[in-house]
């Protein structure tokens, strides 16, 4: 089932129309009431009359992060204040949060694009959805929340942990659709496997994850720990939330909802367009946005675009999973280091879990790249030549992807912190 067939299945020159015209009221929109655009574009020495086509997007200046926090809260807004009816925001860990606004319209168009998202996984209306993101500030649980209702799907609204009674939840109100970032989903499964439940018992077919990158390696562990089929769901509280884009059943690639949100995949750089396939950063102009708009607003993400139609009927442009990101890439003696290498090859090792660390450090002036990784509780021995095999397998491999030296240190089952939501991999201590 196709939940919006017209928008999902457009022909190519008819969407670029609809992107065209509804780019040229955004720009129009935002130069009229955001002084902050305003002064990009005069600086740059565009006016509105000059966006005639999505070719000219190209035109547009570019927005970050750190203008957001710069016109903290609502100095990017193109809607009065009054027309607000939720206020979403970042957790402000790295500095000021980042204000979100939505009106009436907009909260319309988040729940209509998750439910197209849940869609595009299988869902229907006679699932029950588990929604395991948190509520809140966050986008992800209220997120999943209303695209489910606007859906007829049941919902649970459960947030992030309590562990013990998801998996109650869970068994008891045959929850078939489990919503939660991907790392939440493998403690889970390490739940659930130590709670003597076989996933048999559950009634779990379709996961919805994302708010975190993560590996194929990791997506086929939950699938064998939780019975069900992963999919992966892209969003970021700047531009919407979860559904943005959201893979299908062919798993090749997340569909991205450019309707509304038009993306460019651009050198990281040099700002300069990169062709199609190539990596780069990814960029996102809102279309339809009526409280905060964004003009090609840089997310940092890498990641891949296919413009091919997928097998499953949709023709909007697909992105592949997210390798990483420009400004989290980890350089380390001059090589450019992202977590998800390092995640893919350990993940390939069946002595170990999917719980990890990764710790760099400086000695004088050389860094140094420490992986800390749980033993699967399997292949616990007490005999120091097994595990010095096993350590030395994984060293073996990192090496040879990564083309550094890499110490790896085992650690003990359940030793390594878990995460009830965004999971933190690295410990850069050159940084503290």
């Amino acid at each position: 089932m196709i939940w919006n067939e017209t928008a999902e299945c457009m022909d190519l020159e008819q969407r670029r129309e609809l992107q065209g015209y509804r780019l040229r009221d955004t720009v129009a929109r935002v130069y009229q009431n955001v002084e902050f655009y305003r002064k990009k574009m005069q600086e740059l020495g565009i006016e509105p009359g000059d966006i005639k086509t999505i070719d000219d997007i190209v035109k547009l200046p570019f927005t970050t992060k750190k203008d957001l926090r710069d016109n903290y809260p609502f100095g990017l807004c193109a809607a009065p204040e009054s027309e607000f009816v939720r206020i979403h925001a970042s957790s402000g860990t790295t500095g000021k949060p980042t204000a979100v606004p939505h009106t009436r319209k907009d909260l319309d168009m988040f729940a209509e694009n998750v439910a197209r998202s849940i869609c595009c996984t299988g869902g229907t209306s006679k699932d029950v959805v588990q929604v395991a993101y948190g509520y809140g500030l966050f986008t992800g649980g209220l997120g999943l929340h209303d695209g489910a209702t606007r859906l007829g799907a049941a919902v649970i609204p459960i947030s992030g942990g309590n562990t013990r009674n998801q998996l109650t939840l869970m068994k008891d109100f045959k929850s078939s659709i489990l919503a939660c970032t991907p790392s939440y989903a493998m403690f889970l499964a390490e739940a659930l496997k130590e709670a003597g439940i076989s996933p048999e018992e559950l009634h779990l077919r379709i996961g919805i994850f994302g708010a975190e990158p993560w590996s194929d390696e990791m997506r086929k562990k939950i699938e064998e720990g939780l019975g069900l089929t992963a999919y992966d769901i892209y969003g970021l509280s700047e531009i919407m939330g979860p559904g943005v884009a959201c893979s299908c059943q062919y798993q090749n690639g997340l569909h991205i909802a450019e309707d509304h949100f038009f993306p460019e995949i651009l050198d990281p750089d040099t700002l300069q367009p990169v062709a199609d396939g190539m990596v780069g950063e990814m960029t996102f102009t809102h279309l339809t946005k009526e409280a905060m708009p964004l003009l090609r607003y840089r997310t940092r993400d890498l990641c891949t675009l296919n413009h091919e139609p997928c097998e499953c009927g949709r023709t909007n442009v697909r992105m592949g999973r997210i390798l990483g990101r420009s400004d989290d890439m980890l350089i380390i003696r001059g090589v450019n280091v992202f977590p998800s290498q390092i995640e893919s090859v350990l993940l390939e090792v069946p002595e170990v879990s999917a719980n990890y660390v990764i710790i760099v450090d400086r000695q004088g002036t050389l860094d140094t790249l420490e992986v800390q990784v749980e033993l699967d509780e399997k292949y616990i021995t007490d005999e120091m030549v097994e595990l010095d095999k096993i350590a030395k397998k994984i060293k073996q491999k990192l090496d040879s992807v990564l083309r550094i030296g890499v110490k790896i240190t085992l650690a003990e089952h359940k030793t390594i912190q878990r995460s009830e939501g965004k999971a933190k991999r690295v410990i850069d201590k050159r940084k503290i």
